[in-house]
């Protein structure tokens, strides 16, 4: 059963909360002792381990692309309410402890940890066969990881849960260190790589593979730079099958989804069962009173869109020939009213936009523009980790070693696809560059950008030079935005937590 399918079952059976601590029983009307015993109920609590998967990404655009030079918004002075001024200030770097959206990625991650938890500990003790036992543990335990890779780099050292929460008492843990999270991390993926097996066909279903948990562990090798274990991991990716699809643009089709460029997506699906459907193209639209002229649908779209819009910065920064410039970003030509609404007059492919007298040509994010029939409620999934990332990561990983003509090959096979000549540079220094500005331009909008700054020891650097030219630009940003001080590599701490748990301490400077 395809696994968004098995997600709205989950769905349907699980009690789900936006802020909770951690869920301190199971989320369903029986007890856990009463209820996780059959491989179908055992099945069930691993999906629900999915489930935070889609909230988490609803909020995970504005702490990961949102806070990088990839990406800002569309100001609306007529709107400086909570919900608009928080969500800015993760673009500006004004952010607290009091953001519901940065507070959301915390709360969301911790859900995910809180079910994987609850199933890894039935699963270990029950009796069903053990293929499945293996593998559901397997998907479980990469969840686990993911969840904590992204809390670890978002907010430091985080509290290490790793059974599920039956007392209050047990709810209140201290922080541990960045490394004895990394390390559980570590301890996890690798378990869900001697679990899981590669994908037995193409489309997958969306569950977590062997692939996926290799990609992983291979990630965290990278951002901690043990370059040669990385390298080992992601050069037995070929073999599972996986590789680059043809054309730029089909990969994000919802016709290819799930194809053996994808490695792990989060899973969403279009129609009226509720719950599964995903909205990113109205989010990231200008805001209007109807977005016919882009998306085919006519809706309203002014209390959603305006996040996200693809920066000056960005777009400067594609190569002549790129392809995967006008895969990636479209222009919505049109004007605005004195609220700052916009009225869409044509959508123009941004290699053919020609700037026009008393027209504004706003970029949005086009990747996930797909045919769709109803409002809000798209069949595109949340891209996670793409083949063409595992070259990248390849290449970065074999030039940190000092061998920058192998790196090559992995390279300029992604530059092939997207219609670049070969790169030649072996320097490692210079290739290093080279090889950060192809992920910035062949993950736009993955949520990727925030993380490439951070762990390359750029993100002052270049958010300092980006956010005082967005100043010059810009006469609404205030002047303590963009004050990018070493503290603000991590996100606060959500006031709820530190204020509840006295063995947590909130992070430097907040």
């Amino acid at each position: 059963m395809k696994l968004y399918k098995l997600l709205f079952i989950a769905g349907a059976l699980l009690l789900s909360s936006c802020n909770d601590f951690l869920d301190l029983v199971p989320g369903d009307k029986e007890s856990g002792g009463s209820f996780y015993r059959t491989e179908e109920q055992l099945r069930q609590a691993v999906v629900a381990a999915y489930v935070p998967l889609r909230a988490f990404a609803d909020n995970d655009f504005f702490t990961g692309e949102g806070r990088s030079d990839n990406a800002h918004y569309d100001y609306t002075p007529a709107n400086r309410g909570s919900a608009y001024v928080f969500r800015e200030g993760i673009y500006d770097f004004t952010d607290g402890p009091e953001n519901t959206y940065v507070n959301a990625v915390y709360y969301h991650c911790y859900k995910g940890i809180s079910r994987a938890n609850i199933a890894i500990d039935y699963l270990e003790k029950s009796s069903i066969d053990d293929g499945v036992k293996k593998d559901l543990i397997g998907q479980t335990k990469f969840l686990r990881a993911f969840f904590y890779y992204k809390l670890v780099r978002y907010f430091g050292g985080v509290p290490l849960y790793l059974h599920e929460v039956a007392t209050a008492e047990d709810a209140f843990l201290p922080r541990s260190s960045v490394d004895e999270v990394y390390a559980q991390i570590i301890s996890d993926a690798q378990a869900a790589i001697d679990n899981l097996k590669a994908p037995e066909k193409f489309p997958q279903s969306g569950e977590a593979t062997k692939g996926a948990a290799t990609i992983l562990l291979a990630d965290v090798y990278v951002t901690r730079k043990d370059y040669k274990a990385a390298e080992t991991l992601l050069k037995t990716l070929p073999a599972m099958g996986y590789g680059l699809l043809g054309n730029y643009s089909d990969v994000f089709s919802t016709a290819n989804k799930n194809s053996k460029e994808f490695l792990f997506s989060i899973q969403y699906m279009q129609g009226l069962q509720g719950g599964q459907q995903s909205s990113f193209i109205y989010k990231f639209l200008p805001r209007s009173t109807n977005t016919k002229v882009v998306t085919d649908v006519a809706t309203n779209n002014s209390s959603l869109g305006g996040w996200n819009v693809p920066t000056e910065d960005l777009i400067n920064a594609y190569e002549p020939g790129d392809l995967r410039k006008s895969a990636s970003i479209g222009i919505a030509e049109g004007t605005y009213n004195s609220s700052y609404m916009f009225t869409y007059i044509a959508n123009t492919d941004i290699e053919e936009y020609v700037p026009k007298e008393g027209i504004a040509g706003v970029p949005y994010i086009k990747k996930y523009l797909n045919p769709h029939t109803d409002p809000n409620n798209t069949d595109d999934n949340w891209p996670i980790y793409r083949y063409a990332e595992a070259l990248l990561l390849l290449a970065e990983a074999i030039n940190e070693q000092g061998r920058g003509q192998e790196a090559l090959p992995y390279l300029n096979e992604v530059r092939q696809r997207a219609g670049l000549k070969a790169v030649t540079v072996t320097n490692q220094a210079q290739l290093r560059e080279i090889i950060m500005k192809e992920r910035r331009v062949e993950l736009a909008f993955e949520n990727k950008r925030w993380h490439d700054l951070v762990r390359s020891g750029k993100a002052v650097e270049v958010m300092t030079a980006y956010g005082k030219a967005l100043k010059e630009k810009y006469t609404y940003l205030v002047d303590d935005s963009y004050k990018v001080s070493e503290y603000r590599l991590l996100f606060p701490l959500p006031f709820d937590e530190v204020a509840m748990n006295q063995e947590m301490e909130q992070n430097e400077g907040y």
